[in-house]
């Protein structure tokens, strides 16, 4: 799949920081976030300002023409009570519903969203920090124990409905509802990145707590291997599942001992091949924190 423009959200924030380099090397790119500067307080050059929460999509549409894929980073972040979170979660599900729109509205025919793991908490929580399951694959459904997850969960469920095709739209009872006047099906290509821990783990945050950084070590995902993760997801030509449609769920971790998701679907769909392992990246830190200091065994918990 030939890709030479790309629109990416959520261009000043953390995720964006490390795929930019790599990416305005190789495509021409339409930035786009709420504001200029990343976290840091530095300007991000090339940066359009609009909010993709309001749903007049006409302030924004115009910056999805002429673009062969989308990178969906962008993300309000939800504050107060954790029963309160649904507002924000739901104005970010808002959000990923106005991108997709205007992408399919646009022609656009691929886009990569960034989902998360905690789409999938409760089987974490539950199974496999409880030793009931050994590895999650992306396969299933996406169940969470709380509002982030959930959020995350319905993106990748949005992200399906429009990768089945929206000429013709069927209703809940089956019924297809033409749209616009027409009767084609259009499909847009969807790859949901479950991304794990895309940060370098700080040993001083783990001191007094081995089971969290077994946690971590298994779902690290470097710079370099994120990189390639989102490239492959928007390059690839043929992302069709077994059922013919053009929608993927693949897991963000590298190449990890302790990984406890399934990479199956990044690796035979999109053929990623990630170059890092925490296990070898952190070895230092494994021998003080857990051999050392006498963790007990078991890649998480």
């Amino acid at each position: 799949m030939a890709v030479e423009k790309v629109l990416m959200t959520g261009a000043t924030g953390y995720i964006a920081n490390q795929l930019l380099p790599t990416f305005r090397e190789s495509y021409e790119m339409v930035l786009v976030d709420v504001k200029e500067e990343n976290p840091r307080g530095d300007k991000v050059e090339g940066v359009q300002v609009a909010d993709l929460i309001d749903t007049d999509r006409s302030q924004y549409e115009h910056l999805f023409e002429g673009v062969d894929a989308v990178v969906h980073l962008g993300y309000k972040r939800r504050q107060g009570h954790p029963l309160d979170h649904f507002f924000d979660e739901n104005e970010n599900v808002q959000m990923a519903y106005n991108v997709l729109r205007s992408a399919y509205d646009a022609g656009v025919p691929r886009l990569a969203i960034a989902s998360s793991n905690h789409a999938s908490d409760w089987y974490e929580h539950n199974l496999i920090h409880t030793r009931k399951m050994e590895s999650l694959d992306p396969y299933r459904l996406a169940l969470s124990d709380n509002f982030y997850g959930w959020a995350k969960a319905t993106y990748e469920h949005l992200g399906f409905l429009f990768a089945c095709g929206l000429g013709g739209f069927n209703d809940d009872s089956g019924r297809q509802q033409h749209t616009g006047g027409t009767s084609y099906l259009r499909k847009t290509g969807v790859v949901m990145v479950r991304i794990g821990a895309p940060r370098e783990l700080d040993p001083a945050i783990y001191v007094d707590d081995p089971g969290n950084y077994k946690r971590d070590l298994g779902a690290y995902i470097s710079p370099r291997d994120i990189t390639q993760l989102f490239q492959k997801a928007i390059e690839t030509p043929n992302i069709d599942n077994e059922h013919g449609v053009p929608w993927q769920v693949v897991y963000g971790i590298s190449n990890n001992t302790r990984a406890f998701w399934s990479l199956t679907s990044a690796r035979n769909v999109l053929g990623y091949e990630p170059e890092d392992d925490s296990e070898v990246k952190f070895a230092d830190d494994i021998r003080r924190l857990l051999i050392e200091g006498g963790a007990g065994g078991g890649r998480v918990g």
